[in-house]
């Protein structure tokens, strides 16, 4: 008895019902964790070109110099894509071209290629978390699905048998249970993938908005001196 009622044997007597349910459960754990797996790979690797970004651009004797080295070389994080269109305007400035520049005038319109650059960037780091948020919201709930119609299966043995004997019951009660786990084994590591990757996208936007900020001056104000 010990050895017939190991995992394999509640799944494999499940009906469509259950597997379909265990299914959907699985597939919502592979999207978490391709998410949170990828996700976090992209973060540090973005967090550590911006970091030399950042370094590399406040050790700039100019902002000509660094225009210099912009067009070298391509845009591979948030910051030097910020830095890049803040100097775009800053050349187009100088050389008294542009249309909307010459209407708004350069506060105006350094502002809104800045705001709209920000943007941009909060569109992307978001990129993932409603399926994250979904998984960690929804998973229970379909696992108490998995649940009740395990416990439906249960009292459907016990009306058709006359009586609830452990041979009888211990196999839906037992998909009832594993139901309740598998929903709790995905929703808790997307809810709380979430949450982190919520947390680092405020902070690492409040980064590029104070970056935004100090290039908005060495843009409007003059450029920076060592």
């Amino acid at each position: 008895m010990e050895n017939s009622l190991g995992f394999a044997h509640f799944i494999f007597q499940a009906d469509a019902m259950g597997l379909g349910v265990l299914m959907l459960l699985l597939l919502l754990s592979v999207a978490s964790w391709y998410l949170i797996v990828t996700k976090a790979l992209a973060n540090l690797s973005a967090n550590k070109r911006a970091e030399a970004f950042l370094k590399e651009f406040w050790e700039a004797s100019s902002l000509q110099d660094m225009e210099v080295t912009l067009s070298v070389k391509s845009d591979d994080n948030a910051f030097s894509a910020l830095a890049r269109e803040a100097l775009s305007v800053s050349k187009g400035n100088q050389s008294g071209v542009g249309k909307l520049l010459a209407a708004g005038g350069i506060s105006e319109y350094l502002t809104r290629v800045l705001r709209n650059g920000i943007d941009q960037e909060s569109t992307k780091v978001e990129y993932g978390l409603t399926v994250l948020a979904s998984a960690g919201s929804a998973a229970p709930f379909v696992g108490l699905f998995g649940t009740v119609w395990g416990i439906y299966h249960a009292l459907v043995q016990i009306g058709m048998s006359g009586q609830g004997t452990l041979d009888k019951v211990a196999g839906p009660v037992g998909e009832a249970l594993i139901m309740t786990a598998v929903g709790l084994a995905v929703a808790i590591p997307a809810v709380l993938a979430y949450n982190s990757f919520t947390r680092r996208n405020r902070i690492w936007l409040a980064k590029l908005d104070n970056f935004a900020h100090d290039l908005y001056v060495l843009v409007t104000v003059g450029d920076k001196k060592t």
